[in-house]
């Protein structure tokens, strides 16, 4: 059961990806018809998630909906309860003590879910280029469909910006224009997996795009443990040897969400262990340009036959233009090129000439130079405010984790973390569904929340962690 004294149990078997929704629905219905009593305590996130067999992100997103709602409310330390009739949603703060900024929402919460850039001339800088590409571009060149030859100026401005001693040794032949990184995560995915049953390795906390994209091309995807060197090299050739793994999906560089670095030593321990088995490596480093401090060659360079690099814009400059590159090893980028020309036909010469535009901008270092100044701006005043609790971040990574202290759930904390106005991510919304529990969670940097509302939005969190809900042990 559920809620103590009640036999309501809802179905969630057919409720495909939207969960959360279907969840929702069925505690509105559960209200409707009595089946639920207002005032009626609902159990514990995770306790709920493990019930129904879900996500405590997804116990979480449908608690909240439900709290705007007015259907539900809940308190920091108390738990969370069916609202009265009618009654409206219960706030940990009065409106007039909520903070506001125009690029916050509505109700003035603090979006803190994903890494957005701020505006420091960006879009400015857009428009005018845009201005002079709409003057200067052939009337014809309108009209066509993308090709390798109109694609060439961003990939020759893309090149330029390779370091091979990083990637290691490229022609302009091996970069292959994408819709953005995580098109170009799916595209190897599908140029490269093989079977009824592919498998592919994340890292145990990673990104959630790699599994999505496993997911679009019906791979099994298997989680790979960290240590403070980098992915552990057992458990990968553990799960290389149990589930015929073909790709491993990682990011040396900045792993998103915990900020590690994979050390080069076990860069070249990695690699070895895939050349052995002939395992893909897909080497994701969207925040190259802001995250400077290599720590080692990439796996491309490591792998010249087997490593693939990806990386985009959009943690850098803008998430709009949708456009990502990716370096394929030897022999692999044909078979790249011709899934993009399947799939899409390419990237519109309306976003590739644009970004040639913006690389060869005088602008554009001082441009970046802004961007990582606001990025620090936010982390150190994290770092400040939050000290004492256990924390992992760079100056130019924007964002951070947060281990959470005795007393504190990840889910919980969100739900509270929510219900003061401030919106992060769980640990659970990085790790795969059978992956161990980990309490811990990741503060993003949003450009477009102004850095005085991040402060309180920090404060408020450094509230939440003092102040841990009580628990009975029994």
């Amino acid at each position: 059961m559920i809620v103590p004294d009640t036999i309501w149990q809802p179905n969630l078997a057919n409720a495909g990806r939207a969960k959360y929704q279907a969840l929702a629905q069925a505690i509105r219905e559960g209200i409707a018809t009595g089946q639920l009593e207002a005032g009626q305590k609902l159990p514990p996130v995770r306790d709920l998630a493990y019930r129904v067999s879900v996500t405590p992100g997804t116990v979480a997103r449908a608690y909240k909906m439900l709290i705007d709602e007015g259907q539900l409310n809940a308190g920091v330390g108390r738990g969370t309860f069916v609202a009265e009739p009618k009654a409206e949603p219960v706030r940990s703060l009065p409106p007039t003590d909520r903070f506001f900024d125009p690029a916050l929402d509505q109700e003035g919460q603090a979006h803190l879910l994903s890494p957005k850039m701020p505006d420091v001339g960006q879009t400015e800088m857009i428009r005018r280029l845009m201005r002079e590409l709409a003057d200067s571009t052939a009337p014809d060149m309108l009209l066509r469909y993308p090709t390798r030859e109109t694609d060439l100026p961003a990939r020759l401005a893309f090149a330029n910006t390779l370091d091979p001693q990083h990637i290691g040794q490229f022609g302009l032949d091996d970069i292959i224009a994408s819709h953005g990184g995580q098109n170009a995560i799916l595209m190897i995915l599908q140029s490269v997996l093989a079977g009824p049953t592919p498998v592919i390795a994340v890292d145990e906390l990673s990104y959630g795009g790699f599994r999505s994209a496993g997911v679009l091309c019906r791979a099994e995807v298997v989680g790979i443990p960290w240590d403070e060197e980098g992915p552990e090299v057992a458990a990968l050739e553990a799960a290389i040897k149990e589930h015929k793994v073909q790709v491993f999906c990682t990011s040396a560089e900045v792993c998103n969400p915990t900020v590690k670095q994979t050390t080069p030593a076990r860069r070249a321990e990695i690699a070895a262990l895939a050349r052995t088995y002939r395992v893909h490596v897909i080497d994701d480093d969207c925040y190259r340009l802001m995250h400077t401090e290599r720590g080692g060659p990439s796996y491309r360079a490591l792998l010249p036959d087997l490593g693939w690099y990806l990386t985009s814009p959009s943690k850098s400059l803008t998430a709009s233009l949708r456009l990502g590159f990716a370096v394929a090893p030897d022999g692999w980028a044909k078979s790249l090129i011709r899934t993009a020309t399947f799939t899409s036909f390419g990237v519109t010469r309306i976003v590739t000439d644009l970004y040639a535009a913006m690389l060869n901008s005088p602008e554009l270092d001082e441009v970046i130079a802004r961007v990582k100044g606001r990025i620090r701006q936010d982390i150190l005043a994290a770092k400040r405010i939050l000290a004492g609790y256990e924390m992992r971040y760079s100056e130019t990574v924007p964002f951070l984790w947060l281990d959470l202290p005795m007393g504190w759930r990840a889910g919980e904390f969100c739900q509270a973390a929510e219900a003061s106005g401030v919106l992060i991510k769980s640990a659970d919304d990085f790790a795969l569904r059978d992956s161990r529990s980990v309490h811990a969670v990741r503060i993003a940097v949003n450009g477009l929340v102004s850095h005085a509302s991040f402060v309180q939005a920090m404060e408020r969190l450094r509230d939440l962690l003092d102040h841990p809900p009580e628990r009975i042990a029994i």
